[in-house]
């Protein structure tokens, strides 16, 4: 059997491109007692509030009637936003040479966040370029890479 996170961007994969957008994550999680199903759009110019509801309309009418998950959960659907994170090796390839924080499990050289553009990605390591030099992150060190907006 697929998962649902699997299940739910092949329903809503239809009414993200009608809306134009296209499907950047998908997340079944719980938090704090209730189940959250969150679909996560992106488009070229940003995701507005028509995007997101047109989008929710359209995949709830086909959760419904798929009825892919038997427990009652919270269903979402919004921006993957400015800072957002990257997961994919097509996420990392998209958003080479853009401005980035990198969180560690552990801290190195008593830090756990690390700001600098990203430089590339190496079988799950993360390049950095900090300005002064190109650190590299492996895998198992980084907690979160995610976008860094710069005013």
């Amino acid at each position: 059997m697929a998962k649902i996170t699997e299940l739910a961007a092949s329903l809503a994969a239809p009414a993200v491109a009608a809306a134009g957008c296209t499907l950047w994550d998908v997340e079944y999680v719980r938090e704090a007692g209730q189940w959250y199903l969150r679909l996560y759009l992106d488009k070229e110019g940003g995701v507005d509030i028509n995007d997101c509801e047109a989008v929710s309309r359209a995949v709830s009418d086909a959760l419904d009637e798929a009825d892919p998950i038997e427990s009652s959960y919270i269903f979402e659907v919004c921006s993957a936003g400015a800072e957002r994170p990257l997961k994919r090796p097509s996420d990392y390839a998209q958003f080479i040479g853009s401005p980035v924080l990198v969180k560690l499990y552990r801290a190195r050289d008593g830090r756990k966040e690390f700001p600098g553009t990203l430089a590339g990605y190496d079988a799950g390591a993360v390049l950095l370029d900090t300005g002064t030099e190109t650190v590299r992150f492996e895998k198992s060190e980084v907690a979160l890479c995610r976008l860094r907006v710069e005013f």
